[in-house]
């Protein structure tokens, strides 16, 4: 399947590409717009962190509750020291200077997440994760000089881009979409090197991979810094999509919300990640006129409970069957009325046939 993946991905990046141009001619002006910013750009945005986590569980066998929590990271540091920034904290960098420190931030988040966690697995590297993200949050939202407590910061518009508007709902849809498409492309080359193959590896079976040689617990928390980075790039996004940040954005229901998506969409390919962060977003968005805003939590749950039921490997395991079905050819009959099929002489004598 993933010698496969690269084509069929670069055939969706190109109808992606096409699409905000193809969508003015379905659709009347202000629905194309909001089509394009709206479900497109934020399926893509949380698509991002969410295919952090699934990068991890996908290729390491790590399944983490705080990418969110890491995602804020890298907004809350470029809120800080980002200028124009409402309530102004430090504001004494530009876009081109704060970017690249939210980016380090979340890495570093990332490495030390890796870092605590570093004997746990299953249940417990659950319970390590969501447990950092709780109080990091907690902390967060109490804190008044620095985060600006409840209310974040705001005023968080982006840079400008070649001289473009990033408000601008092309201009940002495109550079979302550019962002997943390098980190997308990067993970499919990063786990057929030798890093990425140890951390197969480790999956597997640590302790075989350690009698090979390989420290298991520096690729451990480096998978954890690749995965940090991967969710700074959606908590940049994030936050300059939602022109700011706070800290329900990074509460324990945007947690949730980031690991369903990854387990609707599949936990067997990063592709996944986007497919369950669209169809999240549609049911986020519709949900009012589909069952009932104040339902949206059974909505959500009665779709999650269907796909895992049906394909318990998420809608690209939906996919994968379908497509099998379509391809599968006829068996050939093993035997036909009144054919005898040839066999190859016995090899037995007569003494040795059974009675």
């Amino acid at each position: 399947m993933r010698s496969r993946a690269a084509p069929w991905s670069l055939l969706g990046l190109a109808v992606l590409l096409a699409l905000p141009w193809l969508l003015p001619q379905l659709l009347p002006q202000g629905q194309a717009q909001f089509w394009t910013a709206s479900i497109l750009g934020r399926a893509i945005v949380f698509g991002i962190i969410a295919m952090s986590l699934t990068f991890l569980a996908t290729y390491g066998g790590f399944v983490s509750l705080a990418q969110m929590m890491i995602a804020g990271i890298a907004g809350y540091t470029l809120a800080i020291f980002v200028e124009g920034a409402v309530p102004r904290v430090v504001g004494l960098l530009g876009y081109g200077a704060a970017i690249p420190l939210a980016l380090l931030a979340a890495t570093a988040m990332g490495i030390l997440m890796g870092a605590i966690s570093l004997r746990s697995r299953d249940i417990y590297l659950l319970m390590i994760t969501l447990a950092l993200g709780m109080g990091v949050f907690r902390f967060i939202e109490t804190n008044i000089a620095w985060f600006n407590g409840y209310e974040g910061i705001r005023n968080v518009v982006g840079p400008s881009l070649f001289g473009l508007d990033f408000r601008n709902a092309l201009v940002f849809y495109h550079a979302a979409l550019g962002t997943a498409a390098l980190l997308y492309f990067g993970i499919l080359y990063l786990v057929k090197t030798p890093f990425g193959l140890v951390l197969q590896g480790i999956r597997d079976n640590p302790r075989r991979v350690a009698a090979l040689g390989y420290a298991v617990g520096l690729h451990r928390i480096a998978a954890f810094g690749v995965a940090g980075f991967i969710a700074g790039c959606g908590g940049v996004l994030s936050t300059i999509y939602n022109i700011g940040i706070s800290p329900g954005s990074i509460g324990l229901g945007a947690t949730v919300n980031i690991l369903i998506m990854s387990v609707i969409g599949g936990l067997g390919h990063p592709i996944g990640a986007f497919i369950g962060s669209l169809i999240f977003t549609v049911l986020d968005t519709f949900a009012a006129t589909i069952y009932d805003r104040d339902r949206f939590n059974t909505l959500i749950g009665l779709a999650f409970l269907a796909i895992v039921l049906v394909s318990p490997d998420g809608a690209i395991g939906v996919g994968a069957r379908l497509r099998r079905l379509l391809t599968a050819q006829p068996r050939p009959a093993s035997r036909v009325c009144g054919e005898v099929r040839s066999r190859p002489p016995s090899t037995r004598t007569a003494k040795e046939e059974p009675p």
